[in-house]
């Protein structure tokens, strides 16, 4: 058969990830990089907390404030901002960049970080004009109407640091635990090469707005700071889960008792969590949607595995999860295509295109992917044209 996807055999991550691959026993990177990283010593983390000290006076801030901390209010944002705080006592500037997506229990999360941590907190967000347009834009340009998040989270911090002279920036989980990419020992910083190659999906601000009507001045957010910038005022981005050992469930049940952070109240359509993505409605919604549309898989499937590597389920339990929830097509979809001023059948004939072809086919008159639970199923109605259908076809 055609396009066959293979699975990982320890969680139930497709070897279609990005950046993940399988080993000769079909156990994925991600997984082997967990193995390593729950292994990690007592005596070692005790070593990683005395080079996060280290780091700390290395690049003392002569500024009003020791370092930044993008953060969402979220529940990464919160574990950071606490160890910074309440574990360093040291006084950060907390960054958001806002979308307009947000969540009630959300905004309820973000705007108390500035009482429970006594921190400032800088909130931007373009203009509503200005996010519609990329919204639509970038569903069209790469099938991803949250580029613009991706691109405001990892960038205005960033021009803030080099504005202020603020060194350091304060990140969450380590980059890349969910493929691999590194070994543990590596302590993986960010660099500009990695918000374009992979948090930007390889695309800069110039290039979503070419062909449209957004100008260069409703973009200056999206601007990194010059490599000059960056060096002079020696900025870095330092994640905490290089130092502190990261469980995100851990740190959820924490911040909840001490700080009363709100997950979700009503479930997730297309994911079992609740405490994830409360910045985003479209997140864990049509976002994802988009993601199962082109590459089999979505966010059940991420949180799954990760609950499995971290011994929260079973393979078996995971299993389940994919099938309930990775194919649903969330309610939000109504409200970005309202948002956005779009026709559903214009929105179905953009994102069939971009359906990977290593997963997907078409047999009559429908798309049909591999499934972990080992067969193929039919997921919807194919609304192109005779030429999409050719390419699909089965050989």
């Amino acid at each position: 058969m055609k396009n066959k996807i293979t699975y990982c055999l320890k969680c139930v991550m497709p070897n279609n990830s990005v950046a993940l691959s399988l080993n000769k026993k079909g156990i994925c990177s991600a997984c082997e990089y967990h193995e390593v990283y729950q292994s990690i010593s007592s005596d070692e983390w005790k070593e990683r907390r005395k080079k996060f000290e280290d780091i700390l006076k290395l690049h003392k801030s002569n500024s009003n404030y020791d370092c930044i901390i993008p953060v969402s209010g979220g529940k990464d944002s919160y574990y950071q901002t606490h160890q910074i705080v309440k574990e360093f006592n040291l006084k950060p500037l907390l960054v958001t960049y806002d979308g307009n997506n947000y969540l009630p229990e959300g905004i309820h999360n973000r705007d108390k970080m500035r009482e429970v941590f006594d921190a400032d907190h800088l909130v931007f967000g373009p203009s509503v004009k200005t996010l519609i347009k990329l919204n639509r834009q970038c569903f069209k340009i790469m099938g991803d109407m949250n580029w613009h998040a991706h691109c405001g989270i990892f960038t205005y911090p960033f021009q803030i640091a080099a504005k202020f002279n603020i060194p350091l920036t304060i990140w969450g989980e380590t980059f890349w635990d969910i493929s691999g990419m590194y070994d543990v020992s590596d302590m993986v910083e960010f660099t500009n090469r990695m918000r374009i190659e992979h948090n930007l999906r390889g695309y800069e601000w110039e290039d979503v707005i070419k062909n449209s009507d957004l100008r260069e001045q409703d973009m200056l957010w999206a601007k990194f700071p010059s490599d000059e910038e960056y060096l002079q005022n020696k900025i870095r981005g330092i994640p905490v889960g290089n130092y502190f050992k990261w469980d995100p469930n851990n740190h959820t049940r924490m911040i909840m008792e001490k700080y009363k952070w709100k997950q979700k109240e009503i479930p997730f359509e297309r994911t079992y969590r609740q405490m994830s993505n409360l910045d985003d409605r479209y997140e864990n919604g049509v976002h994802d949607l988009l993601k199962f549309i082109k590459f089999g898989y979505g966010r059940a499937s991420d949180h799954a595995s990760k609950d499995i590597r971290t011994n929260y389920m079973s393979r078996e339990q995971g299993i389940e999860i994919v099938k309930r929830y990775d194919h649903i097509i969330p309610s939000d979809l109504d409200f970005w295509l309202n948002y956005v001023q779009m026709k559903e059948d214009e929105f179905w004939k953009i994102a069939d295109t971009f359906r990977s072809e290593k997963v997907w086919w078409i047999k009559n008159n429908e798309w049909y992917k591999n499934n972990i639970w080992g067969e193929s199923s039919p997921y919807g109605e194919v609304r192109l044209n005779k030429d999409l259908q050719e390419k699909y076809k089965l050989s």
